[in-house]
């Protein structure tokens, strides 16, 4: 069973963090040099169609995993061992993700306008580094850059 979770953890992360590096490296330039954030509605549009699910499977698949790692609650946020240390950093990263989406989508699009699109840009740059320390993360559960 761990290995089906695992692999749909993995395919989720692919498409949200492959999903924000499309978003921050060619459509947000784009938007920002015309000026236009239909482009961003657009985009954003079509991605959370996949990109929210994909999130969601992230989440429940990465607290089951935790939870198999770490039976114990208490040591998901210990700084004790290497896998409370990054555990905790996920749990980090997801809610530097949560709270910036939230922002984003209840503040910044309802009003998105060419004046406001370099706040929404920061808003993306955060998600897709944090996306992509997520990975940096998760891989290092296994031995990785951070083991």
């Amino acid at each position: 069973m761990y290995s089906y979770v695992f692999l749909g953890h993995v395919l989720a992360a692919t498409v949200w963090t492959g999903g924000h590096l499309v978003l921050a490296s060619t459509v947000l330039p784009r938007a920002l040099a015309a000026q236009d954030p239909r482009i961003l509605i657009e985009f954003e549009s079509g991605f959370e169609r996949i990109g929210m699910p994909a999130l969601a499977i992230q989440v429940v698949s990465g607290l089951w995993m935790a939870h198999l790692l770490a039976p114990d609650f208490s040591t998901w946020l210990s700084a004790n061992t290497l896998q409370g240390k990054l555990i905790m950093l996920k749990l980090i990263l997801l809610a530097v993700t949560v709270l910036t989406a939230l922002e984003a989508r209840f503040r910044l699009i309802p009003n998105l306008s060419a004046s406001t699109l370099p706040a929404m840009a920061r808003r993306i740059v955060l998600v897709t580094i944090a996306s992509v320390a997520f990975v940096i993360v998760g891989v290092s559960f296994r031995g990785g850059l951070l083991a």
